[in-house]
């Protein structure tokens, strides 16, 4: 699957981010804009990373997903894949993300 990094229009001041495919050093770019910009609007108050089409991540996409979560307005919306579920089982970093099933819950957190 080729990489995907697509910004859904916000609703309610939440900013979706959209992923699928492979996150590495390499490819991290669009996501970290993305996530920048989204960082910076002070209209959003909660980013959403849908994660469910992700096919591959590294320690580069967890150190992304843990500079968002320093805004202290990150949720993962699921199912979390394999690769992306064993890592956070491997690094211990489950419990630092609040993480549902699906955009919809996400957005009525």
């Amino acid at each position: 699957m080729e990489q995907q990094v697509q910004v859904l229009p916000d609703e309610g001041g939440v900013r979706v981010i959209v992923c699928g495919g492979e996150f590495d050093q390499d490819t991290l770019g669009p996501l970290r804009e993305a996530c920048a910009a989204a960082a910076d609007d002070p209209g959003v108050r909660r980013i959403v990373l849908d994660v469910a089409k992700v096919t591959f991540v590294d320690s580069s996409m967890l150190n992304q997903m843990l500079l968002v979560r320093r805004t202290g307005r990150l949720v993962l919306a699921g199912p979390l894949p394999h690769q992306l579920d064993r890592l956070l089982d491997l690094t211990a970093a489950r419990d630092l993300f609040a993480t549902v099933e699906g955009i919809d819950a996400a957005r009525t957190l």
